[in-house]
C-alpha cells in the first residue's frame, strides 16, 4: 500500500470518528481523465475531505508554510502534495499542477485562494480557468458546508454534520488561441456561481445572485 493510500485510510477512520457526513452527488465524479475538484473554502477540513472520501485520488495545493509545521509538515510532504507560495504567482506551484493533470489525474482547487473566515463565497482569482484550460482537464463543483463548526463540537465532543453536495462536471469552452484576463475573469466567474448553486443561501456571498450565472464558456458533460 503506497503512502498515500495509508493515509487516506486514516483520513477516512477520523472523519467516521469525528464527522457525520452527508454526499449527494457521488455519481457525478468522472471516474478517468484529469479532473479538478473546484471547492470552496471555510476551513482546513475543506481539501481533506476531497482527498479523503472521493472516489479518485487526488492531490492538493498546500501553502509552502504548512510544510514546516511538526507533525503536520511531514505527513503533507509524504501524502505529496503542490507547495504554494501565497501572494505572488507561484509558477512551480503551477507547473506542479499541470504536470499531475498531464497524468490524468484528480487536482483539488479552491479557487477563492484562501479560507472565508465567515463562511460565504468570497471573489475568486482566474487561477482555475487558466490551468484547467492549459490541462484540457474537466472542473467538477464540490461545495461543502457545515465544518465551520468543527472546532466547537469538538471541545464539546460532538461530531460534526458536514454536507458534501457534488454539481455537474464541466469544460470550459474558448475559441482558440490564448484567452484574454477578461475571458479568463469571466470563466471563473461562470465556474463561481455553478458552485454557489449547490451551496445553501447563506453560504453564497459574493455570488449569492445566481440570475447573474451565465454559461457562456461552460460546456457540460455526463
Amino acid at each position: 500500500m503506497s503512502a498515500r493510500r495509508f493515509l487516506n485510510v486514516i483520513l477516512r477512520i477520523l472523519f467516521k470518528l469525528l464527522l457525520r457526513v452527508e454526499i449527494t452527488g457521488m455519481e457525478n465524479v468522472p471516474r478517468q481523465g484529469p479532473l479538478i475538484f473546484m471547492i470552496n473554502h471555510i476551513n482546513f477540513l475543506d481539501p481533506l475531505l476531497p482527498l479523503g472520501l472521493m472516489p479518485r485520488q487526488a492531490t492538493a495545493f498546500a501553502k509552502i508554510e504548512t510544510l514546516s509545521y511538526p507533525i503536520l509538515g511531514p505527513l503533507i510532504r509524504l501524502y505529496g502534495v503542490v507547495p504554494v507560495r501565497r501572494g505572488e504567482v507561484d509558477r512551480r506551484a503551477l507547473r506542479q499542477a499541470l504536470a499531475t493533470l498531464a497524468r490524468g489525474e484528480a487536482l483539488v482547487v479552491a479557487p477563492e485562494g484562501t479560507r472565508s473566515h465567515h463562511g460565504r463565497l468570497q471573489p475568486a482569482r482566474d487561477g482555475i480557468a487558466y490551468i484547467a484550460l492549459q490541462a484540457g482537464a474537466t472542473v467538477l463543483p464540490v461545495a461543502i458546508w457545515g465544518q465551520e463548526r468543527f472546532f466547537a463540537n469538538l471541545k464539546r465532543l460532538r461530531r460534526t454534520q458536514v454536507h458534501i453536495r457534488i454539481g455537474q462536471p464541466f469544460r470550459f469552452a474558448h475559441g482558440g488561441g490564448k484567452a484574454s484576463r477578461d475571458e479568463l475573469r469571466a470563466m471563473t466567474r461562470e465556474a463561481m456561481y455553478q458552485l454557489a448553486a449547490l451551496l445553501p443561501p447563506e453560504y453564497r456571498g459574493v455570488y449569492s445572485d445566481l440570475e447573474k450565472a451565465s454559461a457562456r464558456f461552460l460546456v457540460k458533460e455526463g
